[in-house]
């Protein structure tokens, strides 16, 4: 029988964020804050293009599932990395340690290619507007909906298993504050080549090619948009804006950490990197999308002026 503070050979430990450092309450609190913006500010949005019908649009399903990916990546990885800054060294069972990577994945390669959903949204939306209720119709939205969620839970799946099937058989001290493929390959003590290659390779798939078409609808957009008149050009320029800040952000660090051979990854670098597709995209979407949406705006004056007329009532 196990005491409470004896870890099972099989555990793996999270050094956590600050692995260098004692523990900052600080550095916690900013944590915690940004695990309550993600949550209430996503959450808002989804209820926001629920309960609103004007925001009953492609271009709002699509984003209120990337609220929802928002909110379950930050409930991944957020809660646990919050009891590392309490508890420095706090174990993970290996089969902890493997859905966190597998939901993580599918969080994560599921928000790349509804990216590219949304880019392909706004092309058609501004370049074929006479075609929009066909090219995106509510049978179309959901079929590309599942198949976002199908693609990204097959390949996090083959991912997951793969990375847990690896030998590790030295250190499992996880330099990192939560279950990453790359930081978990450096413990391994088995031949990793392979793997490395399907990560390429997924990696090409899920990043790069999202990436292009993403890329090549925003050419087509902004040669249609030079074309319009100035008052046009502002709401296609603001609607488009936001959402190149979001994919310029999230990809270019997933880029970073998933297309460089391991051997090229620094733990403190990583970490930082990481903080960029995992904390920050879920904290700074709501605001991007909001603050410079004036339907959301609207329908958030909508929203809160039901909820005085309530209260006075």
């Amino acid at each position: 029988m196990k005491s409470g503070n004896e870890t099972s050979s099989a555990d793996f430990i999270l050094l956590g964020l600050l692995s260098q450092t004692k523990v900052h309450k600080f550095s916690l609190a900013i944590i915690l804050l940004a695990f309550i913006i993600a949550l209430s500010g996503n959450a808002l949005l989804i209820c926001l293009i629920k309960v609103d019908s004007s925001l009953h649009t492609p271009m709002y399903f699509f984003l209120s599932q990337l609220a929802f990916m928002d909110i379950c990546q930050t409930l991944i990885v957020v809660p646990k990395m919050a009891a590392d800054f309490l508890t420095p060294g706090n174990p993970i069972s290996a089969a902890g340690c493997g859905v966190q990577i597998f939901l993580s994945l599918t969080m994560g390669g599921a928000e790349c290619v509804l990216l590219a959903v949304m880019a392909y949204d706004r092309y058609v939306a501004i370049c074929n507007p006479l075609q929009y209720p066909v090219l995106l119709s509510r049978k179309v939205c959901l079929g590309l909906t599942n198949g976002v969620w199908i693609a990204a839970s097959a390949d996090a799946l083959i991912l997951a298993a793969s990375t847990m099937h690896l030998s590790y058989c030295g250190s499992k001290e996880i330099n990192h504050f939560f279950c990453e493929v790359p930081a978990l390959l450096k413990l391994s003590c088995s031949d990793t080549s392979q793997y490395e290659t399907l990560l390429f390779v997924t990696s090409v798939v899920l990043l790069l090619i999202p990436s292009s078409i993403i890329l090549a609808s925003y050419a087509c957009i902004l040669a249609a948009v030079l074309r319009m008149n100035s008052t046009k050009q502002q709401k296609a320029l603001a609607t488009c804006s936001s959402h190149l800040t979001v994919v310029g952000m999230f990809y270019g660090a997933a880029i970073i950490m998933y297309t460089r051979p391991t051997s090229y990854h620094s733990p403190e670098q990583d970490k930082i990197v990481a903080l960029f597709y995992t904390i920050v995209p879920p904290v700074l979407n709501p605001l991007t999308y909001s603050l410079r949406n004036r339907d959301v705006l609207r329908a958030l004056r909508k929203l809160f002026g039901k909820c005085r007329v309530f209260q006075q009532n």
